[in-house]
């Protein structure tokens, strides 16, 4: 069944440093928003078309607005631009209701927050809610300089400032982060959440891990992905369409199934948003995807059209 969506009115807008605005949505009516817990995003249906995902930056707890962050990409592929250039006070947006692909963990101990630039807009909700909770946490804020650290007052000015630690590379005045000194021992039972370029959170993670963290206590959120479509040419036959098409070298399974014909929903192509998820019927897929969890991989029950491919010969999807 169709996802309904909420048509939204941006209500607030400011310009931060580095290059990143920050817009609230609210009901034009003044009504309550759908609930949402920290970590939550929402998919902004923009006026183009596209249809881009952004994590929820305010408090859980208010259901008058959401509020996102959107950094001008010098590389956008026209999500970002449009934010920046079209939605201003006033204007109508259509979104999806919030859901959470990366919640925070009830039985963790020390939660370690740690956002490298605009990764650092989901750790703002989860800030606010452990800290209402009554719940022990830190929040790293990583930037390569403070001028270009876009919620640095706001952080300063919140009411879980003393648990801020401020990160910038090339600043004399300020330590850059380090796994192995900022993160609690792994006996503590602390759980680390990181989102911001995926190099930098593949350096935290990896890291953690080599101090003894276990997977279930390392949560990451990805923006954006390099995604590798080499490997040899395979069949995809969809189930529900009844028909059989050929994925070239190169070729994504999506973009085979539109050339037939077939609806793919879609978005960020990068195998990040989850949009284009399908369930497998029969063979292997070859997950090349930062959506889904390892087990879930393992399962080999379900794939991203967008991005992966197949290490069998054959693939039989339920589209």
């Amino acid at each position: 069944m169709p996802e309904t969506l909420l048509e939204l009115a941006v209500t607030e807008r400011i310009q931060h440093p580095g290059g990143v605005v920050s817009i609230a949505l609210s009901h034009p009516d003044g009504k309550a928003l759908p609930s949402f817990t920290a970590g939550a995003h929402i998919d902004l249906h923009l006026p183009t078309g596209l249809v881009r995902q952004y994590s929820l930056m305010n408090d859980p707890s208010e259901r008058f607005r959401y509020r996102i962050g959107v950094l001008l990409d010098p590389a956008t592929r026209g999500g970002s631009a449009l934010v920046h250039s079209k939605l201003l006070v006033g204007e109508r947006v259509r979104t999806s209701p919030p859901r959470n692909r990366f919640p925070l963990w009830a039985e963790a101990g020390p939660s370690i927050l740690i956002g490298g630039g605009i990764g650092v807009t989901p750790m703002l909700a989860m800030a606010h809610e452990l800290d209402r909770q009554g719940r022990e946490f830190s929040l790293h804020y990583c930037t390569r300089t403070p001028d270009g650290a876009a919620f640095l007052d706001e952080l300063r000015a919140s009411p879980f400032h003393h648990r801020v630690r401020e990160h910038h590379d090339d600043d004399g005045g300020s330590v850059p982060f380090s796994p192995e000194r900022d993160l609690p021992p792994a006996a503590t039972g602390a759980h680390c959440y990181v989102c911001g370029p995926s190099g930098f959170m593949d350096w935290v993670i990896n890291t953690a891990r080599s101090l003894g963290y276990p997977e279930t206590a390392l949560h990451r959120e990805y923006f954006s992905a390099d995604i590798d479509r080499a490997g040899a040419a395979f069949e995809v036959h969809a189930a529900r369409s009844n028909l059989s098409v050929q994925v070239a070298e190169g070729q994504s399974i999506a973009e085979a199934l539109r050339g037939a014909g077939i609806a793919v929903e879609a978005s960020c192509e990068e195998g990040v948003c989850g949009t284009c998820l399908v369930d497998v019927l029969d063979g292997v897929p070859d997950h090349r995807d930062v959506y889904l969890t390892d087990a879930e991989k393992q399962a080999n029950d379900q794939m991203l059209v967008c991005c992966s491919r197949a290490q069998t010969s054959r693939l039989v999807l339920d589209i």
